[in-house]
């Protein structure tokens, strides 16, 4: 198999007018948020956020396959003192768009940096918006399923009839749950609300994420050979991930100096001889972050 990582240089914009119709299966990206960055990216100031993403997102539209998933990862800023409202302005004005605002992660920093403020604790979370064309898109959950952990061991040991027999839930919802049902099992489907730490070395990049975000929305949402695409590609961490799981993908990045940094780092084809069910997921990856 031949897997191609395409990194182009220039505004997203343009480039992305220049993809074919329905021809990436998952899009994830982390565009500058408004006024942040603004040495490298300009900076857009939140009251212009929307007008600036809308005709972007509306390329994405175009380019995504209608089982296709976009994942933003994005976050409000505070102008003077009060949580801006851009986040949810662009939620609104891309479902009139025609995307379905299908679920929304949370990242939970774990080692978000300490501080204090008059008015607010750390800020230790980002959000993750998922966005689709439509209800039914290719979804693998049973790629992140996580450990069961020790309580399965000690809540299963006992079962009582009641759990043994699928419960008409206590508070009279009609929602029952069979507890058996996880007897003999070692893992579940994890939650919405991923723990990863943040990225310690800086990358070369003024607002990088963690391999471990684009990896787990990559297994969920695409399998090998499928093509990925960052809009935003910055210092490259959702293209080498994705070449490293044998996904082909596309990054685009409109400063000379990341764009030259990641295209020199990065593999334009690597040919795949074999590959077994799972062995892109311990393929380490060794260097260029």
């Amino acid at each position: 198999m031949e897997i191609r990582t395409d990194i182009r240089l220039g505004d997203c914009k343009d480039i992305l007018a220049t993809l074919p119709d329905h021809s990436v299966d998952l899009i994830f990206t982390s565009p500058p948020y408004a006024d942040q960055r603004k040495q490298t990216y300009g900076g857009i100031h939140p009251d212009h956020y929307v007008e600036w993403f809308l005709p972007i997102s509306a390329q994405l539209l175009r380019v995504l396959k209608p089982t296709g998933t976009f994942v933003l990862n994005i976050k409000e800023k505070v102008v003077e003192g009060e949580r801006s409202t851009y986040v949810m302005e662009l939620i609104l004005a891309m479902r009139k768009q025609g995307w379905l605002w299908t679920e929304e992660f949370i990242w939970h920093k774990k080692n978000c940096y300490p501080g204090k403020w008059p008015n607010r604790f750390r800020d230790a979370w980002e959000r993750l918006l998922q966005f689709n064309k439509q209800k039914k898109f290719h979804m693998y959950q049973e790629e992140v399923m996580v450990p069961m952990g020790d309580w399965a061991k000690s809540r299963l040991k006992n079962l009582s009839e009641t759990d043994k027999a699928r419960d008409n839930s206590k508070v009279g919802s009609g929602f029952g749950k069979n507890i058996s049902n996880w007897v003999d099992r070692d893992k579940a489907y994890p939650t919405n609300v991923l723990h990863l730490a943040t990225e310690c070395s800086n990358k070369n990049h003024s607002a990088a994420f963690p391999e471990g975000l684009p990896e787990w929305f990559i297994k969920l949402f695409t399998k090998p050979g499928d093509t990925v695409l960052d809009p935003f590609a910055g210092s490259g961490t959702t293209n080498f991930v994705a070449q490293r799981m044998h996904r082909n993908s596309i990054g685009i990045e409109l400063q000379p100096a990341y764009y030259d940094t990641l295209s020199a780092a990065v593999e334009p084809v690597q040919l795949i001889l074999f590959e077994s069910q799972n062995d892109y997921e311990t393929t380490k990856h060794n260097g260029h972050h």
